[in-house]
């Protein structure tokens, strides 16, 4: 299943800035001139009303007859898909104001906040409506495992291993390459802790070799620079750029650290000067040492 790039979608959104939420209301009907206004919700759980600007942006959505639309809840780090649901004007503007995705029930006929009895919340960091303003994207960081079942997301049936195999497994998740790369890495990784025979694969030496393997992302680093240094072509330094990405992930593997905590990280420094950031980590490390 392709996942949506959240590059792809139209300006319209609410983003936060310190402790308000700012939404840009975007008219769907006038593409080529969108009108811009912006209103700041004061996080408050108390308050329940609705900013009158909030209420015009969503008077701009398109609600089908029973006053819903289609809201997706996206990852913001993995870009991961992990549910969908409705939500209706009311549960829009609980989004807004409380910063977890909420949704409306069709069967029970209310309002309900993902988390609210598992505790696994999306806290939202973002809102997209699609070009037509009739679907939404909350696009959040969940708690834990977004599906009833316990897995990360609620895509993890293959439609092209259900047509192979005609039956579905119920244990591919949708992943897109970086993911599914550390997952093939995940995987040899246990297969060597069952102490499976033959010929190792090259991910296998590496995960057996420490010495092999910071030798070879000292050299793979060493060869991206130099498609620079020798004004090499763009596609030997994407080629240069596979070799780093590949091996620096074997070695996060080996620490067990996930490419999502990377990806957050790199998230929480956009807003931050990158000498700051270093000057931080500096300080950290005195502290560590």
């Amino acid at each position: 299943m392709a996942l949506p790039s959240v590059h792809m979608l139209q300006p319209a959104t609410v983003f936060r800035k310190g402790n308000n939420l700012y939404l840009s209301r975007y008219d769907c009907d006038k593409r080529r001139s969108p009108h811009i206004a912006f209103a700041s919700i004061q996080r408050s759980e108390r308050d329940t009303s609705i900013d009158p600007k909030v209420e015009s942006l969503l008077d701009r959505v398109k609600w089908d007859s029973k006053g819903l639309a289609v809201a997706i809840a996206q990852n913001v780090d993995t870009g991961a898909i992990l549910m969908q649901g409705f939500a209706n004007r009311e549960a829009v503007a609980t989004t807004i104001s409380s910063q977890k995705a909420t949704f409306y029930s069709r069967s029970r006929s209310t309002l309900w906040t993902k988390g609210e009895t598992s505790n696994n919340f999306i806290n939202v960091h973002d809102i997209f409506l699609d070009c037509d303003c009739d679907s939404i994207i909350y696009l959040g960081k969940p708690d834990g495992p977004t599906c009833h079942t316990g897995t990360e997301t609620c895509y993890y049936t293959s439609v092209f291993d259900l047509l192979k195999e005609q039956e579905a497994k119920g244990s591919k998740l949708a992943l897109t390459t970086l993911y599914a790369l550390e997952s093939t890495i995940s995987q040899r990784k246990a297969e060597l802790a069952e102490g499976e025979s033959g010929q190792p694969s090259w991910t296998k030496r590496l995960l057996l070799d420490n010495r092999l393997l910071c030798a070879k992302i000292r050299e793979e680093a060493d060869e991206l620079c130099q498609t620079l240094e020798n004004d090499e072509s763009k596609s030997r330094a994407a080629s240069e750029m596979a070799d780093v990405l590949y091996h620096a992930m074997v070695l996060l593997s080996k620490k067990e650290v996930k490419i999502e905590d990377v990806l957050n990280l790199l998230r929480k420094r956009f807003s931050q000067s990158g000498i700051e950031e270093k000057r931080t980590r500096g300080s950290h490390k005195s502290q560590e040492n």
